[in-house]
């Protein structure tokens, strides 16, 4: 994959997700403040972001979402395999659990 395919991609990444993160928030604006961990303020923006501002937002060279996952325990938990179905559901709780813990201390 060459440069200009990866800024492709990176763009149209931004794109979906702008157009996910606004859809989520205008259905349900406490709901998608927990699932996509913005701010109030942020998701008060993207709510009222037009076509053409989502366009340009999206045209950059960054993602403009990121993994919030960031230690081993919360990856261990999500990518806990062959450990069985209901080990598993536990695992994935576990994690909705931890991740909504940092969710409110970074609100």
């Amino acid at each position: 994959m060459n440069a200009d395919q990866i800024l492709t991609e990176i763009r149209e990444a931004n794109l979906s997700y702008l157009m996910l993160a606004q859809s989520l928030i205008r259905a349900d604006k406490e709901q998608a403040l927990f699932r996509l961990g913005v701010s109030e303020e942020s998701a008060a923006m993207i709510a009222l972001l037009t076509p053409a501002q989502m366009m340009k937002v999206a045209s950059g060279n960054t993602l403009l979402c990121r993994f919030r996952m960031d230690d081993d325990l919360v990856w261990g938990l999500l990518t806990n395999h062959g450990k069985g179905a209901a080990n598993d559901t536990t695992s994935r709780l576990h994690a909705s659990i931890l991740m909504a813990g940092r969710h409110q201390e970074a609100a």
